[in-house]
This record gives C-alpha cells, sequence and structure tokens, in this order.
C-alpha cells in the first residue's frame, strides 16, 4: 500500500469518505436542532447527481430555515460549499443541495406527498446516531 493509500485509511481500515462524514454530521446537526424523523440514505452507485441524500422535517419555517443557514455553515466549514438552495414561497420545503449530499427540509404534510423515502426506497440507510 503506498504512503497515499495508507494515509487515506482510518483505523478501521475502511477508506476514508470525507463526503459520508459530512453528511453524518449534517445528519446529526438536523437531530441537534429538533428536526424530526431524519434520513440519510447512500445513493452511492444509485445515482448520477449525488452521492447522499438528507431528509428531515422541521416544525416550522422559522426553524427550517435556521437549520439551512447553519447546514450552509457547516459545510463551509468543512470545505464542502454549498452549490445552491433552493425553497418554495412558504419555506415548506428547502433544499441545499452540496453536489456530494443533498439536504431537504420538509414542513410534515409536503414531505409526506413528495415521498423521497419511497422515490429512493433503494438507498442503504446510513447510521448516525452517536
Amino acid at each position: 500500500m503506498s504512503e497515499l493509500e495508507s494515509s487515506s485509511v482510518e483505523q478501521t481500515g475502511k477508506p476514508s469518505d470525507s463526503s459520508l462524514d459530512f453528511a453524518v454530521e449534517a445528519a446529526r446537526l438536523l437531530e441537534d436542532r429538533h428536526c424530526t424523523d431524519i434520513r440519510l440514505l447512500d445513493l452511492r452507485g444509485i445515482s448520477q447527481v449525488c452521492d447522499f441524500i438528507l431528509i428531515g422535517s422541521g416544525t416550522s419555517d422559522r426553524q427550517m430555515r435556521s437549520v439551512a443557514d447553519e447546514v450552509s455553515t457547516l459545510g463551509k466549514e468543512r470545505g464542502a460549499s454549498k452549490f445552491r438552495t433552493n425553497n418554495d414561497p412558504a419555506s415548506t420545503w428547502i433544499i441545499v443541495d452540496f453536489i456530494d449530499l443533498v439536504v431537504h427540509l420538509f414542513e410534515p404534510s409536503r414531505r409526506a406527498y413528495y415521498d423521497l423515502e419511497d422515490l429512493w426506497s433503494d438507498a442503504a440507510p446510513v447510521e448516525f446516531a452517536r
């Protein structure tokens, strides 16, 4: 194994994955900010658009906007600046796109309507609990 390869191997013996680490950290941030029904899905090998999708429900539009801002800041700190942010006029669905990770924050009824979990039902869930 080359020096470069060995430097990218974590103590677990698995190659490190900064986009996975960032996705897990973002999921934990959603949890810390009291979002509900948080799902982190691994789309590697399934989607050509992104590697991970993070879905969470907010309790209010204000909370969702605040969480979206914090996720953007976290990305910037981790060197994963956001590509763009989109939201509907009522802020019932906010998307923060980091290319490798796409974060979807929903108002619960809007989330049920679009049902992204069913759309990506073949994606493997990623554990993010501390």
